[in-house]
């Protein structure tokens, strides 16, 4: 079935998305890239937001358990 997929859903290189050109692979892998650059952009921030939270809930804990 997976060998089958692309003939069912393509008629002479067109797709679903019209004919496939050179700008359209080209602002599709721009988009990939950016999509990946945002994502390591946005985890990060929620990672050190996240850190943040557990280091003041450790400073939290030692304040209050001495």
């Amino acid at each position: 079935m997976l060998l089958a997929a692309p003939m069912a859903l393509a008629d002479n290189g067109v797709g679903l998305a019209g004919p496939t050109t050179d700008k359209t692979v080209t602002f599709f892998c721009f988009g990939v890239i950016a999509f990946f650059a945002a994502l390591v952009i946005v985890l990060s921030i929620v990672q050190g937001k996240l850190e943040k939270r557990k280091e003041r809930r450790r400073y939290d804990l030692q304040r209050y358990g001495s």
